[in-house]
């Protein structure tokens, strides 16, 4: 009797370990065989072996990835090829995943799904691409370079006689974010159409046509072949004041300046030039005195020449300073009080 067990226990024993044997066996046999419902990157790889896996998404996938990418907007196209993208399809990789999918759980349980036919659910898994990102943003830039147009400020144009205005513009900005994001989804898909849409966005300028007239609340305009100056307020004029201007060999400078100082009966001080006495040159002449050209006001706009009053009223309406712009006295402290300092003063 006791011989009858050793000998039913020693079969078991060994059917046990041939049957260990037998599922290993079987096991060892499907390690490079995927599960089917299994696809890597949109490409059906299920009941495959590892190498028919490989060869499998290297005709689906790397050879449409291989298709240049092209960006448009409007008439315009940009071109990544993958060359350029520096483009590599991870074919091992993308079996090796789905190997591992397809032989998740244990030796025990794979074995049963084999001979069951009860392998795992479907599963999807992603494509493995690779690309240079240094080429992404090139591109971008690229684009962006070639499409974005900055906005433009509204401005103030100057004249003798006038001024006028010009107006801001809108301008166009690439979404770079959503571009790059677009970018690189295109790329690493192998079925997509590998086109991709600029979208843009339009900026403002900071300054319009309505907000210049606080950026210029004042500004003097003078004319020198019509002897006038003008006073603007808010880009309006306000009122136009006769004049005289620098003579020939003394002319008064053209261009646009901005009033750098003023004075209320400033002293004059006798410049070193030729139509001045040697004497004289240096000489202080006090504000007030009889003989201090510079009558009530002064408003200085460019090395030593400015707006001062005179008394001389019969040279207004001519060429007879030595450079400065003379004006009546009762005009020149009108106009004293509502320019303040930094206020441009164009010379025409």
């Amino acid at each position: 009797m006791r011989q009858k067990s050793f000998i039913f226990l020693a079969v078991f024993l060994f059917l046990m370990v041939a049957g260990s044997i037998a599922v290993y066996a079987y096991d060892a046999s499907r390690d490079d065989l995927i599960a089917d419902g299994i696809t890597v990157g949109g490409v059906h790889v299920g009941g495959m072996r590892a190498g028919e896996a490989r060869a499998a998404i290297q005709d689906q996938l790397t050879q449409p990835l291989q298709k240049p990418l092209v960006v448009k907007h409007g008439d315009d196209r940009f071109k990544l090829t993958a060359e350029e993208a520096k483009l590599h399809v991870a074919a091992e990789r993308m079996v090796q995943d789905a190997l591992e999918k397809s032989r998740e759980g244990n030796v025990i349980s794979r074995t049963f799904r084999g001979l069951t036919g009860d392998d795992p659910e479907e599963a999807a898994l992603p494509a493995r691409v690779s690309y240079s990102q240094d080429a992404v943003d090139a591109l971008v830039k690229k684009v962006a370079g070639a499409i974005d147009q900055p906005a433009q400020n509204a401005e103030v144009t100057f004249s003798g006689t006038s001024l006028g205005t010009v107006d801001g513009q809108e301008g166009v900005e690439v979404k770079t974010d959503n571009l790059r994001r677009a970018i690189k989804s295109e790329l690493v898909l192998p079925h997509a159409d590998r086109k991709v849409e600029v979208s843009t966005r339009v900026t403002q300028p900071d300054v319009t046509r309505d907000e210049l007239a606080s950026q210029y609340p004042v500004v003097v305009t003078v004319n020198r072949s019509s002897y006038e100056l003008r006073l603007w307020k808010n880009l309006q004029l306000v009122k136009t004041y006769p004049i005289a201007v620098g003579q020939v060999g003394l002319e008064t400078p053209a261009g646009l300046y901005h009033v750098q100082n003023k004075a209320v009966d400033p002293a004059w001080t006798m410049p070193n030039s030729s139509w001045v006495a040697p004497a004289d040159r240096g000489k202080v002449i006090p504000g007030g005195s009889p003989e201090n050209p510079l009558k009530a006001r002064w408003l200085g706009i460019f090395d030593g020449a400015g707006i001062h009053g005179t008394d001389a009223t019969y040279s207004l309406g001519s060429a007879a300073s030595h450079g400065c712009i003379r004006m009546a006295i009762p005009d020149v402290i009108e106009l004293y009080d509502q320019v303040p300092v930094s206020t441009p003063v164009y010379i025409a």
